[in-house]
């Protein structure tokens, strides 16, 4: 209870600091009327520049954390994530895709369809005849569909316009700029029914976490079962990158921190302190991005990918001196 208060407590103090903070700074009192009233200098900034911004990045953060945290305990690897494995390169592609063939297809469907996809292709590619799977298999496969991808939407974007490229560049390393109340709308509204989804399937996911044999004789069909947790993760993960891009790490990360800060042990804790914790940290750097350099916004992406890579490469130490890797 006591972990659970604290990551609570930082992620409304992380809120509010995004809200008040940038190129117009508002004072507890601008900021606290703004919110109750709606009114004053600062209800411009929070309803039509911050306050989306923000929403959405905790909702982003917290569909993308969940979708990790699934993948994890599904796959029982901390460097099983779909930013890892290739599936939200693959829903980034789509909507490259979309916009240099001209179509105008909702981003969540695109989003969606790629990150089923690539799923697909790791599936296919990791498969072994008669035996079983390993996770990492899966997770070496997917790296090799996260480049194919990333380098097909490079490809991509040397045929739009040069404006038109900029800014799909910076959607692609992950960014929350421009961001409005329809993005908001997206990811919250699909990101509750997919999170509702998940939580629904806990049973099932603590019975594998059993062994697939244990699993079966207590009358779990383990492939379905499999597939139904997989797809959910995989359109979690391409509710967020509908609305804030690929961001990278923030899946990889948020489960073993979450684990940290609330010290859950049952996995439906696990799952939301997972889901609070991603919100977490796109929050704070989407923060750091805009304050890193005056009169710069960067993408978010760029600090998460900041934090991620030694993270990355701490976990990979790790797995090589227990002998995983």
């Amino acid at each position: 209870m006591k972990g659970a208060l604290t990551l609570c407590l930082l992620l409304l103090c992380a809120t509010l600091a995004a809200l008040a903070m940038g190129p117009v700074q508002l004072s507890p009192t601008l900021l606290w009327q703004g919110l109750s009233t709606g009114e004053g200098p600062g209800a411009l900034v929070l309803g039509t520049i911050r306050g989306p911004r923000v929403v959405t990045a905790l909702g982003a953060g917290a569909v993308l954390g969940l979708s990790g945290a699934l993948f994890q305990a599904l796959f029982r690897n901390p460097l099983a994530a779909p930013d890892i494995m290739g599936f939200t390169a693959g829903a980034g592609l789509t909507i490259i895709a979309a916009i240099a063939l001209g179509l105008t297809l909702p981003p969540p469907l695109l989003a969606a369809g790629g990150g089923l996809a690539a799923a697909l292709l790791v599936a296919l590619l990791s498969q072994r005849r008669g035996h079983a799977t390993p996770p990492l298999t899966m997770i070496l496969a997917g790296l090799g569909i996260g480049f194919i991808a990333s380098a097909l939407s490079s490809f991509l974007l040397t045929l739009l316009p040069h404006p038109q490229a900029a800014e799909a560049q910076r959607w692609l390393t992950g960014s929350l700029a421009a961001r409005d109340w329809t993005h908001v709308a997206q990811v919250w509204l699909v990101g509750a029914l997919l999170a509702a989804l998940a939580l629904a399937q806990m049973r099932r996911l603590a019975a594998l976490e059993l062994g697939e044999d244990l699993a079966a004789g207590l009358g779990l069909r383990v492939g379905r079962a499999r597939i139904a947790l997989a797809g959910t993760a995989v359109l979690l993960a391409a509710a967020g990158v509908a609305v804030a891009g690929p961001v990278p790490f923030i899946a990889l990360m948020s489960g073993p921190l979450g684990a940290r800060i609330t010290g859950a042990q049952r996995l439906r804790g696990q799952m939301l302190s997972a889901a609070g914790t991603g919100a977490l940290v796109l929050v704070v750097a989407d923060l750091a991005a805009r304050a890193a350099l005056p009169g710069v916004q960067l993408p978010a992406g760029v600090m998460t990918g900041l934090l991620g890579a030694p993270y990355l490469l701490w976990r990979l130490s790790r797995e090589m001196e227990k002998g995983e890797l």
